[in-house]
């Protein structure tokens, strides 16, 4: 059996990344289940997981994989890094035409390299194998609970999620946390809204039916879940079926505006197509009767479906408001009219431990026995966009984003 070289890479985008595909004890195991592998770990200063703490598995250190034959890393890699005929993996952000990864994409069809990427890795049904979801969802219902501290001075013992060790602290100091009589909605069934229910579990808010959300006043902090079938229906009234609502999105409109009028915390965890109806409007956030004044927004889609989110902010400055009157961006906290919004797009990285050890669990159990073996399930074909530099049929239609 031919031995397979693997380099992890060291996380070259900024603002920097802790995460890693790999951990050191994951990397182990690695080379337990797969004996034709050699494995390199790229130094890095940054990462989450030390150096020594892959030394300590027995992993060695090499900042040259340029013999390597697939090269593993989270997010985009840094142009100017790229190795000439390898083969990558990481979350490369161009099969929807991004255009601030045009030059990415070219330089890797430049360099002849085979890019898969992890959004794409699904099963015959087209159900996605790997995310990170779940600990957005977990990191951006914690920023809520502390928004609404911040903007009321009081939870002042809450630190910034970045600033706990792991889960484990930070929902340990949540046990202490007493949320004044507040209602907070989620949209999204998946990983997302899971992982945010787990916060706000873990900080005593109780679950409430969206019948008695709208309906009931409470003496406590509230939250409830909705699902597309609560937060959209068909245009013709034709009986409400979520695969085709996936389907044709477009045949279907918003329900969302009573929870506007009774919420007080928004945290969007749903995926949204852009065919699919908005959640609200410009016109409905200036209504009298919108009462979100706290938007943390884990899906962190630009502008539509949630006005208010004007652009992505970062770890380092997650908070800025949105101005409802004049649709315009100002200082976080500034005016109490304004809605407060937190559209941090890369949660994950706040708990970089728990996450990467979560998401390589993942690759171990569903994707590597693919990637270094046969692909059976075409999970690996699916997901390549690049084939030795040239598009893969599944993605001719990046041709003209290409050039």
């Amino acid at each position: 059996m031919k031995t397979l070289k693997i380099g992890v890479l060291r996380e070259t985008k900024n603002p920097p990344d802790k995460r890693v595909a790999i951990t050191p004890k994951q990397g182990k195991r690695i080379l337990e289940i797969f004996p034709n592998l050699e494995l390199y770990v790229q130094p890095s200063e940054i990462r989450a997981y030390k150096d020594e703490e892959y030394l300590q598995e027995g992993l060695p250190l090499k900042e040259d994989l340029s013999d390597c034959d697939i090269l593993i890393g989270v997010k985009e890699v840094k142009i100017e890094t790229f190795i000439p005929q390898k083969k990558y993996l990481f979350f490369a952000h161009v099969a929807k035409e991004q255009p601030y990864n045009k030059d990415l994409i070219q330089k890797m069809i430049k360099d002849k390299i085979t890019l898969i990427d992890y959004e794409y890795l699904t099963d015959s049904n087209g159900i996605r194998q790997v995310a990170f979801g779940k600990w957005a969802g977990i990191v951006g219902a914690y920023k809520a609970i502390r928004v609404e501290g911040l903007k009321n001075n009081y939870l002042d013992n809450l630190k910034r999620a970045s600033d706990y060790k792991d889960k484990m602290e930070m929902f340990e100091n949540l046990k202490n946390v007493k949320l004044k009589p507040k209602k907070i909605v989620i949209t999204g069934g998946g990983r997302v809204a899971g992982g945010a229910e787990e916060t706000l579990v873990a900080a005593n808010i109780k679950y409430v039916s969206p019948s008695d959300f709208l309906t009931k006043t409470f003496s406590q902090a509230v939250y409830t879940k909705l699902e597309p079938i609560n937060y959209v229906k068909h245009k013709s009234k034709r009986k409400f079926d979520l695969a085709h609502f996936f389907q044709k999105p477009e045949e279907y409109v918003s329900i969302f505006e009573p929870y506007t009028k009774v919420a007080d915390i928004y945290i969007p965890c749903h995926f949204w197509d852009n065919k699919s109806p908005v959640f609200f409007t410009p016109e409905q956030a200036q209504k009298k009767d919108f009462k979100i004044k706290t938007i943390a927004d884990v899906s962190c889609d630009i502008a539509m479906p949630i006005p208010s989110t004007i652009r992505p902010s970062t770890i380092a400055k997650p908070f800025y408001d949105y101005n409802p009157n004049t649709k315009k961006e100002e200082p976080a906290f500034s005016n109490e009219n304004n809605i407060t919004v937190m559209a941090v797009d890369n949660l994950p990285g706040e708990l970089p431990r728990d996450s990467s050890k979560y998401f390589g669990d993942i690759l171990i159990e569903k994707i590597y026995p693919y990637l270094f073996g046969e692909d059976t399930e075409k999970i690996i074909e699916r997901a390549t966009i690049l084939e030795d530099g040239k598009l893969t049929e599944r993605y001719k239609y990046l041709e003209n984003y290409t050039k």
